[in-house]
Formats: C-alpha cells, sequence, structure tokens
C-alpha cells in the first residue's frame, strides 16, 4: 500500500470525516445518518492512512513526487 494523498488531501478528509460523524450524530436521522456515518468512516480512516483505493484504480496522487 503506497501513499497516494497529499498533506493538504488528509487534512481536508479528515475534517470532512469528522464533520460528517458529528452531523450524522447530533443532527441527521435514518438513512441520511447511515450515510453520514460511512462517508465520515472511509474519510477519517483514508485521511490517516493516506491511502485511497480509488486514486489507486483511477491512477491519480495528490503526494508530491520524491525526486
Amino acid at each position: 500500500m503506497k501513499i497516494n494523498e497529499g498533506v493538504t488531501d488528509r487534512v481536508i478528509r479528515v475534517v470532512i470525516g469528522s464533520l460528517a460523524l458529528v452531523a450524522g450524530y447530533f443532527w441527521l436521522a435514518g438513512t441520511v445518518q447511515i450515510i453520514a456515518y460511512v462517508i465520515g468512516v472511509i474519510s477519517l480512516i483514508t485521511g490517516i492512512v493516506g491511502f485511497c483505493g480509488l486514486y489507486a484504480v483511477l491512477g491519480v496522487s495528490t503526494c508530491p513526487s520524491k525526486k
């Protein structure tokens, strides 16, 4: 598993994941709450780990290249 997310991308994912989890817990209900939880958990995990499976499939990397 090679890191394919840059620092900015990772910070944005952690913030979005945290906001989705908080919104799901406090303000949402039903199916929308479950969707918010799923998006929040996936965003947090990919932000913390630094690897995005979708980026790998599409061949995208926001990580700065090492020369």
